[in-house]
């Protein structure tokens, strides 16, 4: 029994979208597994960050790692080729960053930066016909500024210099202070010193013509 030439052709068809759809729905799986794990979660300024990828087969020809919205050589921040000498190979993207690549997929990137920031994704080429693709958000945060305050008591400002000196109060005309002599200077009274606090005058005995006080 014959079967006739128009029944192959539609049953061709048919096992060719058959197949089609399978491989699509394969590819759709296996991206949907592939993900990326950052570690820490929130990265600070001048922190080491991870982009752990889960989900890689054991397999696999190479993967790429891009910054940005698009897919393409400007945004490719390196390729890594497994088994060879030297298996990671710098792109455009890649600028003063310092990533260092894995066999597993994943990226390290050290000493991340606030202008790091942005949308990093990964494409793992199993075959020539499957890739497998994921993408995450990494926002570097800046260290926060001691916050100035607005309110309650400020301290005086200290005067840049030496201090200047206060201005001595006058005496009455005629008044000296009384002041111990040094060694060799005869002539002035020596005794004990007036008692403290003692701010007034002292008449002059008799017969001399000179105030003396504190």
């Amino acid at each position: 029994m014959e079967i006739p030439m128009g029944t192959q052709g539609c049953f061709s068809k048919s096992l060719l979208l058959s197949a089609s759809i399978l491989v699509l729905w394969m590819l759709q799986g296996s991206q949907a597994a592939l993900h990326i794990q950052k570690i820490p979660e929130q990265p600070q300024k001048n922190q080491d960050l991870l982009l752990s990828v889960q989900g890689v087969p054991d397999t696999f020809q190479d993967f790429n790692w891009y910054l940005g919205e698009e897919m393409y050589g400007g945004t490719r921040l390196f390729t890594y080729i497994p088994g060879i000498q030297r298996p990671q190979r710098d792109g455009s993207a890649m600028g003063q960053r310092d990533i260092v690549g894995f066999p597993n997929g994943s990226m390290l990137l050290r000493r991340a930066q606030p202008t790091d920031s942005g949308t990093y994704q990964v494409a793992v080429t199993i075959n020539s016909e499957w890739t497998m693709k994921a993408k995450t958000e990494v926002q570097v945060a800046a260290p926060a500024h001691a916050p100035t305050p607005t309110g309650g008591a400020r301290e005086p400002p200290v005067p840049a210099g030496p201090a200047k000196p206060r201005p001595c109060p006058l005496l009455p005309a005629g008044a000296n202070l009384l002041m111990s002599p040094g060694p060799g200077q005869p002539g002035r009274r020596q005794g004990p010193s007036p008692p403290l606090g003692a701010s007034h005058l002292r008449p002059a005995a008799q017969g001399h013509g000179e105030l003396w006080g504190r």
